[in-house]
């Protein structure tokens, strides 16, 4: 299946660009998008747990199933004012 994932702050630094398409095995959880995201960059890994997930707009547990066509968004922690 084919998800649509929408990348903020550290991670649209690191891919140097703000969307990427990633192809997953049918059932797979939305938090097994940052596992690959990591295994190709790993400075990411210190942002597992502070990172938050939406799925077509609305957020999302890790836990969750995805579904082809979705589009995901990874939500890093913010600051500033």
């Amino acid at each position: 299946m084919q998800v649509t994932v929408k990348l903020f702050a550290i991670f649209q630094e690191v891919f140097a660009t703000d969307e990427i398409q990633i192809t997953l095995e049918s059932g797979a959880l939305v938090s097994q998008i940052f596992d690959r995201l990591a295994s190709q960059k790993p400075q990411l890994e210190q942002w597992r747990s502070l990172t938050r997930y939406a799925i077509n707009l609305s957020f999302a547990e890790p836990y969750t199933v995805l579904e082809d066509g979705d589009e995901v968004a990874l939500i890093p922690p913010v600051s500033g004012g």
